[in-house]
């Protein structure tokens, strides 16, 4: 039976606290605000983050998240350990009520992600893991019943034919050319499109064997879904094959590849 520690432990716990108080939200009229970004904000993502530093906050660990108030840079560069959180990630998919969201919650260890959880308010689970801890998908119920709790081994084979996931929402130039040009191949694969860090949910569980972004994320997008991934032998890096950054002075994440570590040993695309 796996035993977490009390910071991964009380992450769960907040994730699921947030996600329960999402889903009342979700199931009621609500409205829509546009922040200065011309994104959209809803009282779904202010009390998810009011219930998650509730939970994370005692544990004196910094926060960098979206709609926590962000430190400077000068003042974060010291910080060996923090938090990176999505309250809400796929506010769009929220607000459209595709049930494509997530809580996104991950612990950066000097630039790296090294624990992350995923949160699906919809399904009622969660999945969650690092290198120490390995991977583990649970429903929500059973949160105080680990034996109950169902370890993700790494796939051994990717998809046949092959799926690439990507946004719903934010397409690119650059991955309409990908695309086009993956058409032009003798490379057999299927386009799947799917909102928010569910795209990571499906890779960690094999239903999707790589992940290309050229559009803007942020670091609370992704650095959950790179946690899981990596302890699962798969890989997220930069599309010129180097390892992604976090805490860093400008948040917003370069284009990135995110692939199962099946897919790493055919490295077709």
């Amino acid at each position: 039976m796996l035993l977490l520690n009390d910071k991964y432990s009380t992450a769960l716990s907040a994730a699921i606290a947030a996600s329960k108080a999402i889903m009342k939200i979700y199931s009621s009229p609500f409205e829509t605000y546009i922040k200065d970004d011309g994104s959209p904000l809803t009282k779904a993502d202010l009390e998810s983050t009011r219930i998650i530093h509730s939970f994370l906050d005692p544990l004196s660990i910094p926060i960098t998240g979206e709609e926590s108030s962000p430190a400077v840079f000068s003042k974060r560069i010291s910080w060996d350990e923090s938090w990176c959180i999505d309250p809400l990630d796929g506010t769009k998919e929220f607000v459209n009520r595709n049930g494509e969201f997530t809580v996104n919650i991950a612990l950066i260890n000097k630039g790296k992600p090294i624990f992350g959880l995923i949160a699906s308010p919809v399904n009622e689970e969660v999945i969650f893991g690092s290198k120490k801890t390995g991977v583990y998908i649970l429903k929500f119920e059973d949160l105080e019943n680990p034996t109950a709790w169902k370890k993700i081994l790494p796939s051994l084979k990717v998809n046949n034919p092959l799926v690439i996931i990507g946004s719903r929402r934010h397409s690119s130039k650059a991955q309409d050319e990908l695309m086009n040009t993956l058409k032009t191949s003798n490379l057999e694969f299927r386009f799947l499109q799917k909102g928010s860090a569910l795209k990571f949910f499906d890779l960690a569980l094999g239903k999707a064997d790589v992940y290309f972004r050229f559009a803007p994320t942020m670091e609370w997008d992704i650095a959950a879904g790179q946690a899981i991934l990596e302890a699962l032998g798969g890989s997220v890096e930069t599309t010129d094959e180097l390892p992604l950054q976090y805490n860093k002075e400008n948040l917003f994440n370069p284009n990135f590849r995110a692939f199962t570590k099946a897919y790493k040993s055919i490295n077709k695309v």
